[in-house]
């Protein structure tokens, strides 16, 4: 996996633990048992911005890994 679709990655599941607005379950019940998928995301968050940094021309650059990253950040 690269940076980029690490990055994708968190978004999906951060996106699983919220409703269409955004907004987290009220339930603390619901919210508890999110906390596998928000680890995941956390993770996944981490590794994209490891990934960026240590690549942080790659907006700039026009090779496949560069263009991935022009998408994510579009």
């Amino acid at each position: 996996m690269d940076g980029p679709t690490h990055y994708r990655e968190s978004e999906r599941l951060l996106a699983m633990c919220t409703d269409s607005d955004g907004n987290p379950p009220a339930d603390p019940e619901d919210a508890a048992s999110l906390t596998p998928y928000l680890r995941a995301a956390q993770v996944h968050a981490t590794l994209a911005l490891a990934a960026a940094t240590a690549y942080p021309v790659a907006r700039y650059e026009t090779t496949p890994t560069g263009s991935k990253w022009t998408d994510v950040m579009a």
